[in-house]
């Protein structure tokens, strides 16, 4: 096997870095194949033109702490490309009243040094305070619903107000119905290490790491004039031409077959054969990656990897929109002096979240003369499909009538975009550590096979690269030992 074909199933973030990769470790004789069942690569991730300015309507930014994106960007030379947002804060609707969005919360789960008397009526914010005194029965390794343990120890106010619009913006669920252990992993693993509450938990999931003796001294050093104060690292970052500058990248030099649906994985003595769409043949390679949604995985490891199959047939999708609105600046239009608004839970209107993209991001203001404010609005959560299931003039209206309301905005847009995700998040609920695992555990027994996505580690594009990089290593890495016996 001197040249050996993978076949990447997928052509979203996750399939595009498992073929960059593989081309990277099996060299410029491999065939590395991208099967893609839309007419266009990228997956949830999507720049269009939003009044001649390139504007993400799908995911819109990126966790910079984490190194797997960056170090792909690096290897892509699009590092230069990286911006950070400005200053701005977010806020909450919540209570019928905006306001800022409290800090000193893990996603929403309140440290001892959060303010929530803000956001929380005086005796949602008594019981908050509270809990830090209550004990707590918690059984080491368990994982319960996030929104359950919520109102138990800190009422409702605290889920319905802040926890849950700031999980439901990154996953587009519930946070009655997200798992503690894989949403917010660090507080499950402060409790499993002996927390005496919530609170003290993410207290300690939040401390900083201990400072090395170096560190301590240049920030004495500091105080005193000799070195500067470090600056503290952004905590997002986005793309300046959008993200289709990275799928553009990924995407050059690879062979892409779109409008490709594959109907069926079948295991031969010595690879595989992908079954394709009516007239479309079959195709047989040495190697799959699977990078496609969870209920894809099921359907395709059924036959081949029954208990694979079966985890990954557990893990439910939720549907949203994003709309995109392009104004003229002016007093109808002039954006709050923040990054965003969050929608807590039982609010009368249709949206869950909107980002007040001028605002947030320098660089759209400052590559744009045209005097115009964008903005994006998001709309759905998991359980919710049925209001989606209207055109895109209602949604348009909704989001309007919304952002009325939140934001005094009632010019008439200049340019609007509906992008409509349909099953475009996995919902990380109760026991999806394990069902991941299972896939994992039982996919690694089967030679020249391996999955990738954002259904597996994580739904940010850095956990998407980062298992996307691990399933094309496993894959190559046998391929390799395979050439050489």
């Amino acid at each position: 096997m001197s040249s050996p074909r993978v076949a990447v199933v997928g052509g979203g973030i996750s399939g595009l870095t498992a073929a960059h990769r593989l081309r990277t470790l099996l060299g410029p004789a491999a065939e590395v194949v991208v099967l893609e069942q839309r007419d266009r690569v990228g997956g949830v991730l999507r720049t269009v033109d939003l009044a001649g300015v390139p504007y993400d309507v799908g995911a819109e930014a990126f966790l910079w702490r984490r190194p797997e994106l960056r170090e792909l960007l690096d290897d892509l030379g699009l590092a230069g490309e990286v911006v950070h947002p400005a200053g701005a804060a977010a806020s909450v609707r919540a209570g019928g009243v905006t306001v800022p969005l409290p800090t000193g919360t893990l996603l929403g789960v309140p440290t001892s040094a959060a303010r929530l008397d803000g956001v929380l009526s005086a005796a949602g914010t008594a019981a908050a305070r509270a809990e830090r005194d209550r004990p707590i029965d918690w059984a080491p390794g368990g994982d319960v619903a996030l929104g359950g343990l919520l109102r138990d120890r800190f009422g409702d106010e605290l889920a319905d107000r802040l926890a849950d619009p700031l999980l439901g913006g990154v996953y587009a669920g519930r946070v009655d119905a997200l798992g503690l252990r894989a949403t917010v992993p660090a507080l499950a693993v402060a409790l499993d290490a002996g927390a005496s509450s919530v609170t003290a938990a993410a207290d300690r999931a939040t401390a900083p790491p201990p400072a090395s003796p170096a560190s301590v001294h240049a920030s004495s050093a500091s105080v005193h004039g000799e070195l500067p104060v470090p600056a503290q690292p952004p905590v997002f970052g986005a793309l300046r031409g959008g993200y289709a500058v990275l799928v553009d990248a990924l995407a050059t030099g690879v062979d892409v077959r779109l409008s490709t649906t594959v109907r069926a994985l079948n295991r031969l003595a010595d690879g595989w054969r992908l079954v394709l769409g009516p007239d479309q043949g079959a195709l047989d390679v040495d190697a799959v990656v699977l990078a496609v949604p969870a209920p894809a995985v099921a359907r395709l490891l059924a036959d081949v990897v029954p208990t694979a199959a079966t985890a990954a047939g557990e893990i439910e999708l939720a549907s949203s929109v994003v709309v995109a609105l392009a104004y003229p600046e002016g007093d109808a239009t002039r954006l709050p002096a923040t990054s965003g608004v969050l929608v807590a839970a039982g609010e009368p209107v249709s949206i869950k979240a909107a980002t007040h993209s001028s605002r947030k991001w320098p660089h759209l203001t400052a590559s744009a003369t045209d005097g115009l404010v964008r903005l994006r609005a998001s709309v759905g959560r998991y359980g919710e499909e049925a209001t989606l299931q209207v055109d895109d003039a209602e949604l348009v209206a909704r989001a309007r009538a919304d952002l009325a309301t939140l934001a005094g905005i009632t010019a008439a847009p200049v340019a609007v975009h509906v992008q409509r995700w349909g099953g475009g998040l996995p919902q990380y609920g109760v026991g999806h550590v394990d069902r991941v695992g299972a896939i994992d555990d039982a996919v690694a027994c089967v030679p020249g096979l391996a999955v990738a996505g954002a259904a597996l580690h994580g739904v940010g594009v850095p956990a998407c690269v980062g298992t996307a990089r691990a399933a094309a290593e496993r894959v190559a890495e046998q391929l390799v030992a395979a050439t050489a016996r």
